[in-house]
């Protein structure tokens, strides 16, 4: 019994130099509820013993270290007196386990999943960085054979050692366009793998804007072929299968140039095509006129142009028709754009007798559109833009963008576009927390409204591909996405623990002192 004694106690002796003192022993079940209470991203290492914990030990004590200020490490050693009291309380039972230990997450002073990715520094790593975020590329079993790149000496590296064809995809781990061409270029890897060299590289991050502008990275993915080392041609405008991947490796060329897009006034459409010259004429000759002005890279003008086209074929046929649908390239026709100050797209306007009556922006569907023409009302009047309302947010434009996150410690960036569902949820809630923390002036919450014409470029540039996008940034530099809750609770309790972080800091340099 006393040797058994002896050997319980010696992986500790052991453990005692190797575990980081940024994990939280806990023993007490008091203690655990304060620890949850007041950090809001916790991950639990529940043993059934000290030796069962030794090894999980070794690399939390790493991943301590990488999620500082971020993240909490605690362990609970079931195998204990003291500690098997708070094991039984969460109800978890590490001796069921095949190791004899068990990883749980607690997010917001509850618990929140069992962590059940790879059990690697970097996965874990980046699990607390975004406990609700995708799992990582690499641990895909079907990713095996892609070369997966995390920094940019790892690429230089590859770059010099590997004489075989390289392909190399630029990516962030956000874009719908890389999630979809995944699966094939992976397919591609494992098919070509001896031969070509197929890897990947999480670029997103602002520590890699060298590579990004040494390769052409202005979206995502790029994908870049090298052979020898060196840079010959972007993969681009060919096809997204692995069969695609697989024919254009064995017979590698330029881009070709994309077909041109043909412009909609030059379409077979029953829409009346105006232009800066025909406007007033058309408007005077037609007594009842809806005029959607459109550009041609707005993706919900390319949505709305089938639903408006059959429309306007509707209105067209028969002698009782209400009037005529017509569509202005605002791009193009700019002085008609002007007169009615067009910002955003689409934007449709009403005319009648030659006279602008109603700009109409609730009528988006075929169904909507007829019933309004046969009985033309005025809308319902519009609510204030988010931007007039008086409230904490500072609202940002492409000019003014990055000189007003450079005054700002932590600055989070809600784009936005008005028309957005999902953005009208989350308007409120921002709101709130921006007034929660209006008093300290290190901290912003800012708004880009990407429908306007003028933020167009910001936005892309900005990494945004869906509404709302939400960025943290740090003295106007990107620091990475938020993809937390997005109630008033979320957003305020992640601009408090960057705050706690930095006081925390403050205490520390004190102390020191």
């Amino acid at each position: 019994m006393r040797l058994l004694g002896i050997l319980a106690v010696l992986p500790l002796c052991l453990l005692s130099a190797k575990v980081s003192p940024l994990i939280e022993k806990i023993s007490d079940h008091k203690d655990f509820k304060k620890l949850l209470r007041t950090r809001n991203n916790v991950l639990v290492l529940y043993s059934k013993s000290v030796a069962a914990a030794e090894n999980p030990l070794r690399l939390l004590s790493d991943v301590a270290q990488a999620v500082k200020g971020r993240g909490t490490i605690a362990w609970i050693d079931c195998g204990d007196a003291e500690s098997r009291k708070v094991c039984k309380k969460m109800k978890v039972d590490p001796h069921s386990k095949e190791k004899g230990v068990e990883l749980l997450h607690y997010k917001d002073g509850a618990f929140h999943t069992e962590y059940n990715r790879a059990v690697t520094l970097k996965s874990v790593v980046a699990f607390l960085k975004d406990p609700e975020g995708a799992p990582l590329w690499e641990e895909d079993p079907q990713a095996k054979d892609v070369v997966h790149i995390d920094s940019e000496k790892e690429f230089k590296r590859l770059l010099k050692k590997e004489d075989r064809p390289l392909l190399m995809m630029f990516y962030a781990p956000w874009c719908g366009v890389c999630k979809r061409m995944i699966p094939s270029f992976q397919q591609a890897a494992t098919e070509l793998k001896g031969t070509y060299v197929l890897a990947g590289m999480n670029v997103h991050s602002a520590e890699f804007e060298k590579i990004k502008e040494e390769y052409n990275v202005r979206g995502y993915p790029t994908i870049c072929y090298f052979e020898k080392g060196k840079f010959l041609f972007h993969y681009e405008n060919y096809g997204a299968t692995a069969k695609d991947i697989a024919e254009w490796l064995q017979k590698p060329q330029p881009p070709q140039p994309p077909a041109p897009e043909i412009p909609w006034a030059d379409e077979e459409n029953a829409v009346y095509h105006l232009t800066d010259e025909d406007f007033d004429k058309f408007i005077k000759e037609h007594s009842s006129v809806l005029v959607m002005f459109h550009a041609p890279w707005c993706g919900h003008c390319k949505k709305m142009k089938p639903e408006y086209e059959q429309a306007a074929e509707v209105l067209h046929v028969g002698s009782d028709s209400p009037g005529v649908l017509a569509a202005v390239d605002a791009t193009v026709n700019k002085v008609v754009a002007e007169r009615f100050h067009i910002s955003g797209f689409p934007t449709l306007k009403y005319f009648q007798d030659a006279e602008e009556k109603y700009t109409l922006p609730h009528l988006r569907s075929k169904t909507k559109i007829i019933d309004w023409m046969f009985n033309p009302q005025a809308p319902p009047p519009p609510e204030p833009a988010w931007e007039e309302k008086q409230t904490s947010v500072i609202h940002l434009a492409g000019e003014d963008f990055r000189e007003s996150l450079k005054k700002k410690k932590h600055a989070l960036v809600m784009f936005y576009a008005p028309w957005c569902p999902h953005c009208k949820n989350s308007i409120p809630h921002f709101t709130t927390a921006a007034e929660l923390f209006k008093e300290d002036r290190k901290i912003a919450y800012a708004a880009v409204d990407c429908a306007k014409d003028q933020n167009h470029d910001l936005c892309k540039q900005e990494g945004v591909d869906g509404y709302p996008t939400f960025n943290y940034y740090n003295y106007g530099k990107f620091v990475e996405k938020y993809n937390g809750d997005r109630g008033e609770s979320g957003f305020a309790t992640f601009m408090r623990t960057l705050r706690e972080r930095d006081y925390e800091r403050i205490g520390k340099k004190k102390d020191e002192l």
